[in-house]
């Protein structure tokens, strides 16, 4: 395995997972733009959206779903934010969806800035992945 995103999916590589199911690995991001922002990968290698086949479309999507409802659960956002890069501006070459809260005073441009991320750190990734993992657990 060459890909970050496949090495991450498919759990070789740790990280803060709060879904899984056999299609794909929801985990949170390491730089997150807010407390909860989670990542969709697919657990099989596509770069881009036109590229997944139907049962792995859905799963993203339904892992989409579970995760905005934990999230305005969990977080009460004014919104929540689904993107995706593809393209040049997919950085891992590894399809991902992000799913990110939102509050009314951000806005959609703040996303793509260096300054807008939060310090891991200062949140603790690990009592965020807990707190988003007991939410989908009673959601699912």
């Amino acid at each position: 395995m060459d890909c970050l995103g496949c090495i991450l999916a498919n759990k070789v590589q740790p990280t803060n997972i709060v879904y899984e199911n056999d299609y794909v690995t929801c985990f949170l991001d390491h730089a997150p733009f807010n407390e909860g922002h989670t990542l969709i990968l697919p657990k099989q290698h596509f770069v881009d959206v036109d590229e997944l086949d139907n049962e792995t479309a859905s799963a993203i999507m339904s892992a989409c779903i579970l995760l905005s409802k934990a999230l305005k659960q969990l977080y009460k956002p004014d919104g929540i934010t689904v993107t995706q890069n593809g393209g040049i501006f997919n950085e891992l070459t590894h399809y991902h969806m992000h799913v990110v809260p939102r509050y009314k005073n951000q806005s959609f441009s703040d996303f793509y800035t260096e300054d807008a991320v939060l310090d891991e750190n200062i949140r603790g990734l690990s009592d965020t992945k807990n707190l988003l993992r007991e939410v989908i657990d009673k959601l699912k």
